[in-house]
């Protein structure tokens, strides 16, 4: 994924420092995009033998074409705008119409005085086509500061999401390994505890208890005497302890009762 940085073309600032033939800036102006301007440019015709009416082309669909190539050239003969010819000299004097060039800083200037909807994108971006002519450079600035501001945070949030996705992704596969180590544990379910400890709690009530005539079933007469023969015989084994005997010991009469 590209970095914000990596993303930008810089397309206004160059678009403000590239010089337009006249025709070119307009389509430009009419949104035409600027790798079809030449073919779409080819499909108009002059609309007249004059000098202006040569210069001045017509498209069979493109209607605002005409219009704005006759506003620059207005704009260009009353001084609101400068020309230059086709190597970017500016000369004193008039220059022929077909041959007229204009600086994208120079169109852009003179688009500030008209209408917002009427400025063009490949000039200004959405901030400055839809801010009004009182506003103040610093007022402009501050929104753009915010765009810019906003933009970077949507960019935060996309990275947060990607790397919260992945965490989520390595979890479910932690899930997964630990089920899956579960199962081949062989870890007894509720059912299988539950008659285990019945099991060690009959046989400790058992070897606890008396035959019908009153005879002991085992030598060994209390608990602690059976945890203590458990682990002079069993000691160091998983589970024989004198702690795990007794939690268990104790668990297996309570499960034994509730039975």
């Amino acid at each position: 994924m590209k970095r914000p940085w990596e993303n930008d073309s810089c397309s206004i600032l160059q678009a403000t420092h590239s010089i337009y033939h006249v025709p070119v800036a307009a389509a430009l102006w009419c949104g035409v995009p600027a790798n079809q301007v030449t073919e779409e440019l080819s499909r108009a015709s002059p609309v007249g033998q004059t000098a202006l009416g040569r210069a001045t082309l017509r498209h069979p669909y493109i209607s605002c074409l005409e219009v704005r190539i006759r506003a620059i050239h207005a704009a260009i003969d009353a001084g609101k705008l400068d020309s230059c010819k086709e190597d970017g000299n500016k000369v004193d004097g008039h220059i022929a119409y077909e041959r007229r060039h204009v600086y994208g800083a120079d169109l852009k200037e003179w688009a500030k005085a008209i209408v917002p909807n009427e400025r063009p994108a490949f000039l200004f971006d959405e901030i400055e086509r839809q801010a009004h002519s009182t506003i103040t450079t610093k007022v402009y600035e501050a929104m753009k500061a915010e765009r810019d501001a906003a933009r970077a945070d949507v960019q935060k949030l996309r990275t947060g999401a990607e790397t919260t996705g992945f965490q989520i992704a390595a979890m479910e596969k932690q899930i997964v390994e630990l089920n899956a180590k579960l199962k081949a544990a062989d870890v007894p379910g509720d059912r299988a505890e539950t008659t285990y400890l019945n099991i060690i709690g009959a046989m400790l009530a058992l070897m606890l208890g008396k035959s019908p005539n009153g005879q002991a079933y085992s030598v060994l007469d209390n608990q602690s005497a059976i945890i203590a023969a458990l682990l002079g015989h069993h000691e160091g084994k998983p589970g024989i302890s004198a702690r795990t005997l007794e939690d268990k010991f104790a668990a297996a009469k309570r499960s034994l009762a509730a039975g």
